[in-house]
């Protein structure tokens, strides 16, 4: 389907913000990612030098603050072996970025996508989201998005929406591969440092407020807040420290659209159903510059106009526990947390086309498009008011332990575990994506105009019949549809690191990890296909069910302001809107919607839909590596060579619950529904172990196939294959 997007976006930021400096005047507030070296995870960053007594006079300078956060950021693309970059805290700080991924965007290299008009998933030298893998700290993170919320979750690639710029110390971005890199980022390898108190002795803090106004908000622009903070402080001759940082976000804003959809293309000498009359054929002479035999042309099928309200709410916490009970041994326990809650509320007007008697002007070819496209309809043809709910919320949490060690010998040794979770779900009795459709049936015409930017959709109705009359508006088809995503990750890592003072070998990196990973993805959904109303005495019963005042009207044209086109005399002035749940709740106690469904079923009470889709995947493993780092000069100039093993084995175990359909259901003209046969449990199961040495075995039991409820023997596959080295 293409589609065509009209969205007014500006944010006006009104701020405050506090600092508070205890014990060490003159030190400023910038974190690095040296913060972190003693979590697991290779940093290019050098640890900064130790801070000296204010009042000791010494030849020596140190920087801090700014200029020393935007030092670290050069050092690492400098100092780093093979293709690494990097943002520090204050680049992040430079601009008004509403997450970490419009800061990520910054780095060279670095693309995002956005979804509701903030930065989502990062692309890296043109690897999709799907190519990066994403530490915090050093270790793997889990994921979870639902997508669209309208069909199974498949995707696992990193939200970067859920996380907040202010509680991040840096970011590295490593391009190419290491064996002390954690593999899985063919695109990027991309982690994330978060300040440690142990690493800025004293007692410090601070806290900004922010007003945001945002104006593409149909209505009132209500004025939402941004507040972050961070507090850090350590005792007992720091050797215990505590920091706790936050940051609580929303924004509300609107993002208007007019779509059209069209159906495939079709050559001109086509002449199927939906294609354009031939020459010469009842139909003909309505087509005017018709596309020729070798042109390419697509026939508008539907068009709407959505007025979409959207409501986004972020929090982001972090608590960090640090012990230095000796010199050489530091002792470390946090807790991350963030969650993302958006809700998307979508009112709108459409119109289908039939493909009947209609008219139309085209552009010449040989790929040609609408200039116009029209139809006349018999009576009861309708004119669609639908309104959407998509509220949905991700949380992830992430508790973890790190002991370092600064053994004798130049030897650093790091034992890290930490259990980390993501969850995505809706947040209310509906459903992921849901949808209720309501009509006024009589559209005796109706045409789209390409001509402008804006597509112009018009109608005419029979007489008698108003548009704008609530009293005729009908409730038809409904959609509740309801997706779930969990991502787990229980992971242990043991490191070593060596510094060697000779002239050739710098330094050796060994470790071994061993990562648990369970993945479960869920969706179903239950629909009624009653199109042509939900009465089945008919439309008049259904309207006059719902009250008038359940409908308001909205103006149309403000909604595409500076869009040629919504100022065209043939846009609708208004559309009527309703709100979801009200709707819903009528539908519930009156027909029965939810719990007696034309297809799917739902929890008791609710109109959450039982799941039809439950996919669950168990990935285990295990990964020691080696790394030798050597620094030598050529030509008077520094080189470096590095080299490593890195051996990778991971076992999957998966099951999967899908659906078998059992026949099918005419609902209307060119549309049918699926009907499943209930199953009781995931029959599906395969175990794939990768790793040395290269062979391939398999076995397969099947099972018999039958459309009723039944307990198979499951099938099982177990695949070995090559190790990799890095």
């Amino acid at each position: 389907m293409r589609g065509f997007t009209a969205r007014s976006f500006s944010r006006f930021i009104i701020g405050t913000s506090a600092l508070a400096l205890v014990g060490l005047p003159g030190i400023a507030m910038a974190q690095d990612a040296a913060a972190t070296v003693g979590n697991p995870g290779p940093s290019d960053i050098a640890p900064q030098a130790a801070l000296a007594d204010p009042n000791e006079t010494t030849d020596d300078i140190v920087v801090t603050g700014i200029r020393a956060s935007l030092r670290e950021a050069i050092d690492i693309k400098r100092n780093g072996q093979g293709v690494v970059d990097a943002i520090s805290s204050e680049d992040i700080g430079k601009f008004p970025d509403t997450n970490l991924a419009e800061s990520l965007q910054r780095i060279t290299g670095v693309s995002i996508d956005r979804s509701n008009g903030e930065g989502s998933t990062v692309t890296v030298r043109g690897f999709g989201p799907e190519y990066n893998l994403v530490t915090l700290n050093g270790r793997q993170m889990p994921t979870s998005t639902l997508g669209d919320g309208a069909s199974a979750p498949a995707s696992r690639s990193f939200d970067f929406a859920n996380l907040a710029s202010e509680g991040v110390a840096a970011v590295e971005v490593y391009k190419t591969g290491r064996a002390a890199v954690p593999s899985g980022g063919i695109g990027s390898s991309i982690n994330i440092r978060t300040p440690r108190p142990l690493d800025k002795p004293g007692t410090r803090g601070s806290i900004a407020a922010k007003g945001v106004l945002d104006s593409s908000r149909n209505g009132k622009d209500p004025i939402t807040p941004e507040v972050s903070g961070i507090l850090s402080t350590t005792f007992a001759d720091d050797r215990i420290g505590i920091l706790f940082s936050g940051a609580y976000q929303r924004r509300k804003a609107s993002n208007n659209s007019a779509s059209v959809g069209f159906r495939d293309g079709f050559l001109g000498a086509e002449n199927n159903w939906g294609t354009l009359a031939q020459t010469g054929t009842p139909g003909g002479a309505n087509i005017t510059n018709r596309p020729g035999p070798t042109d390419v042309y697509e026939i508008p099928q539907s068009a709407a106009y959505d007025v979409i309200d959207i409501d986004r709410e972020r929090i982001n916490g972090q608590l960090v526990l640090q012990a230095k009970p000796t010199d050489t041994l530091t002792a470390t326990l946090d807790f991350t947390y963030s969650s993302n809650k958006v809700e998307v509320r979508d009112s709108s007007v459409g119109i289908w086309f039939n493909f009947g008697d209609t008219r139309s002007a085209w552009t010449n070819g040989p790929a040609a498009g609408p200039l116009f496209y029209s139809e006349n309809f018999a009576p009861g043809k309708d004119l669609s008011y639908s309104s959407s709910l998509t509220a949905n919320k991700s949380e992830n949490k992430s508790l973890g332990g790190n002991l370092t060690w600064e053994a004798p010998g130049n030897v650093t040794m790091s034992l890290d575990a930490h259990h980390s979770t993501a969850t995505s779900k809706p947040t209310n009795d509906y459903g992921s994506s849901t949808s209720i459709g309501g009509a006024i049936f009589g559209v005796q015409s109706q045409t789209v105009n390409f001509e402008k930017d804006l597509p112009v959709i018009s109608y005419q109705m029979y007489p008698g019949i108003d548009p704008l009359n609530a009293s005729l508006i009908t409730p038809t088809g409904n959609a509740f549809r309801n997706a779930y995503f969990k991502d787990e990750i229980n992971q242990i890592q043991l490191k070593g690191h060596y510094d060697h003072d000779g002239d050739f070998l710098s330094s050796i990196d060994w470790g071994f990890s061993y990562v648990d990973n369970k993945v479960r993805s869920a969706y179903g959904f239950i629909q009624n296909e009653t199109w042509g109303g939900v009465d089945p005495r008919g439309a008049s019963f259904g309207a006059a069910a719902v009250p008038d005042d359940f409908f308001s009207l909205t103006s149309l044209p403000n909604k595409f302001n500076g869009v040629s086109g919504a100022n065209d005399p043939a846009l609708p002035k208004s559309i009527y809107t309703f709100n979801f749940e009200q709707m819903a709740e009528l539908l519930r106690s009156t027909y029965n919607i939810c719990s007696a469904p034309q297809t799917g079923t739902a929890a008791p009470g609710t109109c959450l839909a039982n799941y039809t889709n439950d996919r669950r995947i168990r990935e285990r493993t295990i990964s020691p590596y080696i790394q030798f780092n050597t620094k030598f000069t050529v030509f008077d100039m520094a080189a470096h060579i590095i080299g490593g093993v890195r051996y990778d084995e991971t076992q999957v175990n998966s099951s999967a619950l899908v659906p078998i359909p059992n026949g099918t259901r005419w609902t209307g003209a060119n549309e049918f529904a699926l009907p499943t046969a209930p199953i009781r449990s995931p029959r599906s199961r395969a175990i794939i172990t990768t790793g040395c040495p290269r062979s391939i075995s398999t076995s397969n039991r099947s099972a018999t196939s039958s459309c009723a409820p039944r307990t198979a023997t499951p099938s099982r596959v177990r695949i070995t294959v090559a190790c990799r080295a890095a």
